[in-house]
């Protein structure tokens, strides 16, 4: 409907946009972040440079718009594996089982933008801060799972860290209330809640919910990215096997049933 009721030119300027966005992908797709040149694309438009400018005003303004749209599919793509892993009876670990694997397959299948999201595309980029909101959206449908738990031993450590953290960041708190409510709201309060600066007192399945969180980021960053980058190559084993394993390991530590 917004598009509809858009004139002519701001329908030009759009398609402008996303078709220099495609070809900035496909540079990136074929060469990395070294290979993004706006003078190529340009070219390839039949733009002159500075028409290109009108569109972006750099290359780090291009950058900040892919990765912004890396962020907001990967979202998507997990909300919507949240939502079909939610039906019917199918229990946490199954379901955290579920959201790593959909969190694989969009990188897997989207390499160079999930590239994009791991680090520095080009030396001397700084993403821009809103990216922040965009990666917890990614990573919100893994709160409500931990938030179930029962941590043992070998993650107290980081649940007591995470409690800190909650009491300490109003935003934090909101991005757990915001995906986790029942966690938010739950009666228990946390052990460590009760900490210098602290912001507030939360619940252990918050802290739980944050805890496992930030664990599976970890996990799924590092075997992800490895096997996205080709360092599987040659090894006996699949990505989504050793991520299964990991993610086992993970439940394990948690309690999920």
């Amino acid at each position: 409907m917004e598009r509809a009721q858009q004139g002519p030119r701001a329908r030009y300027r759009e398609q402008t946009r996303a078709e220099i966005k495609d070809l900035a992908l496909r540079q990136l797709a074929e060469g990395g972040g070294t290979a993004l040149a706006l003078t190529r694309i340009a070219k390839e438009m039949g733009l002159s440079g500075p028409a290109l400018y009108r569109y972006f005003t750099g290359r780090d303004d291009l950058l900040n718009a892919l990765i912004r749209d890396a962020y907001d599919d990967a979202a998507a793509a997990m909300a919507r594996a949240a939502a079909r892993s939610a039906k019917g009876s199918r229990g946490v670990r199954a379901r955290l089982h579920d959201l790593a694997e959909a969190y694989r397959a969009w990188a897997v299948a989207e390499p160079h933008r999930y590239l994009l999201l791991q680090g520095a595309p080009i030396p001397g980029y700084v993403a821009p801060p809103d990216t922040l909101e965009r990666a917890r959206a990614v990573l919100g449908p893994f709160l409500p799972l931990f938030a179930t738990g029962n941590p043992g031993p070998a993650v107290a450590a980081t649940v007591d860290e995470m409690t800190a953290w909650l009491t300490a960041e109003e935003s934090v708190r909101a991005w757990v209330a915001q995906y986790a409510p029942e966690a938010a709201e739950a009666t228990e309060p946390a052990e460590a809640a009760e900490v210098t600066g602290a912001g507030g007192a939360v619940t252990a399945a918050a802290a739980h919910a944050l805890a496992g969180a930030v664990l599976a980021w970890a996990q799924l960053h590092g075997s992800v990215s490895l096997e996205v980058a080709g360092q599987f190559a040659g090894m006996a084993h699949r990505g989504g096997t050793l991520l299964g394993a990991q993610m086992e390991l993970l439940a394990d530590a948690f309690g999920l049933e």
